[in-house]
């Protein structure tokens, strides 16, 4: 019975990792630190997302060879990804590497990240082209939580962070709130009608001295 409770189990996990590789508009992007302060970035996707954009993109160029394609898929990211650390400090991809497959990766290395670290803002539109795209981003720091956030169109495929203690967590963006539009309507309303009747008043005041 544990056998096929092992052998049940272990099909769904294929299944869904299979269903994920096929499904062009989700993917992952991971900020992952190893020793020594190395830092790297890796891109998941389905291979047919990163198809549709660099045939998107590289429309009058298509590749003849994988590794033309590889090396379109290098220079599609890293014009489509910005990386800042606190604040002012940007990082630079180097020794790109793409592993095709079902589920493809792109693999690069940062140069230039800072030890300490008090806030990240994370920008990739590789894949802004893909209908209902959604990029889980997941930051791997030693003595940090595991937390995950996600890229969409709804935020404009960028991500804001601040280290506080052991977490990285979203920096939310200062809107109006639709109460608080409302108050702001009425008040306008209100001195708008003021003026209205203060004008009225000045006017019939004219008429009566003439």
């Amino acid at each position: 019975m544990k056998r096929i409770l092992s052998f049940c189990v272990l099909g769904l996990l294929f299944f869904s990792q299979s269903v994920k590789a096929h499904q062009p508009e989700i993917s992952t992007t991971m900020l992952v630190e190893n020793t020594n302060n190395v830092w790297v970035l890796q891109i998941s996707a389905s291979l047919t997302a990163f198809q549709q954009e660099i045939k998107l993109h590289y429309a009058e160029t298509p590749y003849n060879s994988p590794e033309e394609f590889r090396e379109m898929v290098i220079a599609h990211v890293k014009n489509n990804l910005d990386i800042e650390f606190n604040g002012n400090h940007e990082v630079t991809l180097s020794q790109g590497s793409v592993k095709l497959g079902h589920e493809t990766k792109v693999i690069f290395q940062l140069e230039g990240v800072p030890k300490e670290i008090s806030s990240v803002v994370v920008e990739n539109k590789t894949f802004q082209d893909i209908y209902n795209n959604k990029s889980a981003v997941v930051i791997l720091k030693e003595g940090y939580d595991k937390d995950n956030f996600v890229l969409t169109k709804d935020n404009n495929h960028i991500l804001k962070l601040e280290s506080t203690g052991h977490k990285f967590i979203r920096v939310e963006e200062k809107t109006l709130s639709s109460s608080s539009l409302n108050v702001i309507l009425i008040l306008f309303v209100i001195g708008a009608l003021g003026l209205l009747v203060h004008s009225i008043g000045i006017r019939k005041k004219l008429k009566k001295n003439n």
